[in-house]
């Protein structure tokens, strides 16, 4: 290595040590002062800018702003949509969408990037709006949201009709008369903006705001929705495209009409929908009978009722003619019984006679027999069997006497039994102190604390030393043994 001596003259190959050359233009600038200035550069020469490309890596940061790419098929281009700008955009960008992004080019010195903050996106002519209409169509079919089965039917004749659409088209205007002339009905109108920025929000928060309503509340609940608007462009009817609008009805637990746009206009409300009308004024139709048509049909079938009932009646007086005709004549019918009602009405007197003459023959007869002499032998007779027939005490006496001497035998026999009379021997009852009687040493020594009752009381004891005697004589000991200590 070469190094600079004192006094020599610097030379123009490079130097250890960065030193400001007379005559030098090109002072050395901060990281931060080139990227500031290259900003400003790209800001200044496009400050306006539009870019037609595809979206790729669309991705909505929880901040509210939006991060994507924007390509074609030679070179990419990243972009930005500060949240302002994005909550106005008229549909919701979505990869694969050819758009036109209009905004200015700046740069991120952070990332020493470029990109384009997009101010304004517009899609790519129609052929992209129908591609972006199509892709959303099929991501939602595939949920089944647009599925036959989850059709329900309307209700026949609906109390009360809700209807979200503009307050000052021509829509309700068609429905409240259309209705007016074929059934009059309660109907709740929830004003909201049907085509513009902000529209599809509103749609689909009335959409949920008539299900969220109570069966009991101050507001009715409608028993049918209709939703619509009048004709229009594939433009002005893009807020009915929406996926949030989409998804709203076909969680709407109230079956829906969609009557948007013309017959010819279809939407993806139409399919999420229960029924689609054609127009506002057949989604109206849809909706209610004729009731010059019911109260017609009511009067047919009241008639027909009553032609039925007086059918009926006629009938039901041929059958029963019938059925009489066949049974016999009234008086055929009870001429037996009335014969013989008449003969029995012959007889009886005569037969009442006889059965008196009879019955006093009889009461002659027993009167003969009633005389008081007879009967009082007959009592003195019953009297001398009563006398022969009475109970002489001694016999009863003596079985007395036999049932006492046994009685006596067998209390003396339970005398001897009874368990406290051993204990007037000198014998002792051994009980547990909780109760029930010892008869086991094994029991003692298990129990512990121990009753021993004498004849004259009883003592509470308590076994020691594990039952074993306080003390026991050697073996081969000529000693006398001391006393046995008292257990008490």
């Amino acid at each position: 290595m070469n190094e600079l001596l004192p006094g020599d003259a610097p030379s123009d190959g490079p130097r250890l040590l960065a030193e400001e050359q007379p005559g030098d233009n090109a002072p050395a600038l901060s990281v931060s002062e080139l990227s500031g200035a290259l900003k400003r550069s790209v800001e200044e020469a496009f400050g306006h800018v539009r870019v037609r490309g595809e979206i790729s890596g669309f991705k909505r940061h929880s901040s509210g702003h939006c991060y994507l790419t924007l390509k074609d098929d030679r070179a990419c281009i990243d972009g930005v949509i500060w949240k302002g700008q994005a909550a106005m955009m008229r549909f919701r960008p979505e990869d694969g969408i050819e758009v036109i992004a209009t905004g200015k080019l700046t740069t991120y010195p952070g990332r020493s990037k470029y990109q384009i903050v997009i101010d304004r996106m517009e899609l790519a002519g129609q052929g992209a709006l129908m591609a972006l209409l199509d892709q959303r169509r099929r991501m939602l079919a595939a949920e089944g949201l647009f599925n036959e089965d989850r059709k329900r039917p309307l209700p026949f004749m609906p109390r009360v009709i809700g209807v979200v659409t503009s307050p000052t088209g021509a829509v309700i205007r068609d429905i409240l008369h259309r209705l007016e002339d074929r059934c009059p009905t309660h109907v709740i109108l929830w004003p909201v903006a049907v085509q513009g920025e902000g529209a599809a929000g509103q749609v689909a928060r009335a959409v949920r705001g008539f299900g969220a309503l109570a069966e009991d509340g101050p507001v009715p609940r409608p028993d049918l929705l209709i939703v619509g608007r009048g004709g229009g462009s594939i433009e002005d009817l893009w807020a009915f495209n929406e996926e949030e609008v989409v998804r709203a009805i076909a969680e709407s637990p109230i079956p829906v009409i969609s009557a948007v746009g013309h017959e010819t206009d279809t939407t993806l409300a139409d399919f999420a929908a229960d029924r689609r009308a054609p127009t506002p004024t057949a989604a109206a139709e849809m909706a209610v009978p004729v009731r010059a048509d019911l109260a017609h049909h009511v009067r047919e079938l009241g008639a027909r009722a009553e032609r039925l009932a007086r059918r009926y009646r006629e009938r039901a007086g041929e059958r029963f003619d019938a059925v009489a005709d066949r049974f016999p004549a009234l008086n055929s019918l009870f001429a037996g019984q009335q014969q013989r009602l008449d003969d029995i009405a012959e007889r009886l007197p005569r037969a009442l006679g006889q059965r008196i003459a009879h019955a006093r023959g009889d009461l002659a007869h027993a009167a003969g027999a009633l005389r008081i002499s007879l009967l009082d032998q007959k009592l003195a007779r019953s009297k001398e069997r009563l006398a022969a027939v009475r109970l002489r005490p001694e016999p009863i006496i003596a079985r007395i006497a036999e049932g006492r001497g046994k009685v006596d035998q067998l209390w003396r026999i339970a005398e001897q039994l009874h368990p406290d009379k051993p204990l007037q021997r000198g014998y002792v009852r051994v009980e547990k102190r909780g109760g029930g009687v010892l008869t086991e040493a094994a029991e003692a020594k298990a129990a512990g604390l121990l009753t021993l009752h004498f004849a004259d009381g009883a003592v509470d004891a308590r076994v020691e030393n594990g039952g074993k005697p306080a003390y026991a004589k050697p073996k081969g000991s000529e000693e006398p043994a001391p006393r046995q200590q008292d257990l008490f």
